[in-house]
């Protein structure tokens, strides 16, 4: 019984990690649907089946999502694996801003170039043309996606945590704006200010505007959080006018 337990650990935390992943992708996307039905009446009527296809993927998303982070959170909470620090002494304070930028900007680069790949008719046809199947996309799909798709993107946070250390508040945000971004991305209307949007901050950053073009388009605006592999690489078409 003794060798068990540590299996027994390890898998209640993964059933816990994908507890938490489902119940954060439905109250958050809830939330931001909630808003959409209140702000813009009417900019999901008629798309009561494909909302629904697009919960039913991201809950198979949220166990593909969760199982990893579950190990990564056990094996760092019972051994000691990661880099992940609770102290925030134990690194220079000015590395917790720093981290935030390498973890979102590493997160932002490997998307990019698998959501580039993920274009091409192999993949796309595979497992992308799940996700693309929501049009418009709504608030519920973000997480939307064939589980190969699921499985590229449920690896990069857990294998970031052995290799840059980061303060575990500083990994909680990177968390949050991983979750609001994917949602206020997909909502199909911009919820920020025009005037950012527009800005030259706007110019660099990914939202609603800039995504529902890669929608509408396809071969373009493949970036997550930054526009910087889309304009380095010619591959941003500027912004839609959902």
């Amino acid at each position: 019984m003794a060798s068990a337990a540590p299996l027994l650990a390890a898998a209640a935390s993964v059933l816990a990690m994908i507890a938490i992943v489902a119940v954060r992708y439905l109250a958050t996307s809830g939330l931001f649907a909630w808003i959409t039905g209140t702000v813009r009446p009417g900019q999901y009527k008629g798309l009561d089946g494909q909302i629904r296809r697009e919960i039913a993927w991201s809950l198979l998303s949220a166990v593909i999502y969760g199982a990893p982070a579950g190990v990564v959170a056990w094996g760092w909470q019972q051994h000691g694996w990661t880099l992940i620090y609770t102290n925030a002494r134990d690194w220079p304070l000015w590395w917790m801003p720093l981290s935030l930028f390498v973890y979102l900007f590493l997160h932002d680069t490997w998307f990019y170039w698998t959501h580039r790949w993920m274009h091409r008719p192999g993949p796309f046809k595979l497992a992308h043309a799940v996700h693309h199947a929501s049009r418009p996309p709504t608030a519920w799909a973000a997480m939307s996606f064939h589980p190969i798709e699921a499985l590229t993107g449920a690896v990069v946070i857990p294998a970031l945590v052995f290799v840059v250390p980061i303060h575990v508040g500083v990994l909680a945000l990177v968390l949050t704006i991983m979750t609001v971004m994917g949602i206020t991305n997909h909502m199909g209307w911009e919820l920020f200010p025009r005037a950012l949007v527009r800005s030259r901050l706007g110019h660099w950053l990914i939202t609603a505007s800039h995504h529902n073009r890669h929608h509408e388009s396809y071969r373009c605006n493949y970036g997550l959080y930054f526009r910087f592999w889309d304009h380095w690489c010619g591959t941003d078409r500027g912004l839609s006018s959902p």
